[in-house]
């Protein structure tokens, strides 16, 4: 178990691109890397799929790898993992970043209070994040220079609407050791909310000083901390 294989699983509207920065840097430690695209996010039929489809995308990911994994969520990226990680006999450990960490019977649509954010633009089945008044330069990448959060915000895409609002039913977490990540200057997910769900599960709770996408803001710090999960 020294050396698990590390899943990287990517929040709503993202990409596994959101990871480049921080993939060479585990690599140069040695680690094998895997990371995907969620169905909700990047599947042609996106509009008609929802929370289990990215849940079992996460399952199959981590069944398909021989040996330990630890498993890495941030933001959405974690309500599928919670999901679809319970019973998976060789999930060493989950990392949360700035994840929503949910329990049996909850949301993320609930966990945000019942109401879409304002920045969250609904159209029907399918969801995009930011307007002009609340960009998504200054929501997930508020910690980057300029350029580089606009190149970012450039990538992001639409993402199922259902998703959001169905109800996880079953809990990895209860069962899979677990750590948080929180992020102390970020625009989308409160500090207080972050607090609150890094408690869960009795796991070990880091912070940087970063906005929502510390794997781009501070790849190292979060290289660090992905590395000595589950070692």
């Amino acid at each position: 178990m020294s050396n698990p294989t590390i899943l990287l699983v990517h929040g709503a509207w993202h990409g596994a691109w959101c990871w480049d920065a921080v993939r060479p840097l585990l690599e140069a430690k040695g680690r094998t890397v895997v990371a995907i695209d969620l169905p909700t996010v990047h599947a042609p039929n996106k509009a008609e799929l929802g929370m289990l489809d990215d849940a079992k995308a996460v399952r199959d990911a981590v069944d398909a790898i021989a040996g330990p994994v630890v498993v890495v969520a941030h933001s959405y990226g974690g309500v599928p993992t919670t999901q679809g990680l319970a019973g998976a006999s060789n999930v060493a450990h989950i990392v949360y970043i700035a994840a929503f960490a949910l329990d049996a019977g909850e949301s993320l649509l609930g966990a945000v209070g019942g109401v879409p954010p304002t920045w969250w633009m609904v159209d029907g089945a399918l969801t995009t994040a930011g307007n002009p008044a609340e960009p998504a330069e200054g929501l997930f990448f508020n910690d980057l220079p300029d350029d580089v959060a606009h190149a970012n915000a450039a990538r992001l895409i639409s993402q199922a609407t259902k998703p959001f609002s169905d109800i996880v039913t079953e809990v990895a977490w209860q069962t899979i050791p677990s750590s948080y990540l929180i992020t102390e200057r970020d625009a989308v997910f409160p500090l207080f909310a972050q607090e609150a769900l890094s408690g869960r599960a009795g796991s070990t709770v880091h912070r940087l000083d970063t906005g929502h996408s510390p794997f781009l803001s501070q790849p190292q710090a979060t290289a660090d901390i992905i590395d000595a999960a589950g070692r």
